[in-house]
């Protein structure tokens, strides 16, 4: 199998193997508009199995969001066909609009236009809690 490289955009290595669907999601990127190519269980040595995704002309990933979604994760930086920096995301202190509250009686549930606002709680359990309610968030 053979995947070109890209000119200009980013590389996001080491998503854990079968999620880079679900990351995708998470970053708002949509795969049926950007120029993208999804690399699923690939052979890694560290981590025996990983996905790598390639956006072309891609600058605005939130790596907050990725933090939260695949901690493990690199991101290349590509200019001019080269890579220009990396990146190691890092576990966000804080997420909006990310998740959502799983509790009927919170009032991001209850109000419409509310902004999800979770907080880390716990950052060695990834345990996020409801900035309104204190619910603990259900990943």
């Amino acid at each position: 199998m053979e995947v070109t490289s890209i000119n200009n955009g980013i590389i996001i290595d080491h998503v854990p193997a079968g999620t880079a669907l679900t990351v995708l999601q998470y970053l708002h990127i949509d795969p049926a508009t950007a120029k993208l190519a999804l690399i699923m269980n690939a052979d890694s040595r560290r981590y025996g199995c990983k996905d790598i995704i390639k956006i072309e002309d891609e600058q605005d990933v939130d790596l907050d969001v990725l933090g939260f979604v695949a901690r493990q994760a690199t991101v290349d930086i590509v200019r001019g066909g080269s890579i220009v920096a990396k990146h190691q995301p890092n576990l966000p202190e804080h997420l909006i609009d990310v998740i959502s509250c799983v509790n009927p009686r919170c009032v991001t549930t209850t109000e419409p236009g509310i902004s999800q606002r979770f907080h880390l709680a716990h950052s060695e359990r990834h345990e996020y809690r409801c900035d309104y309610c204190d619910e603990e968030a259900k990943l």
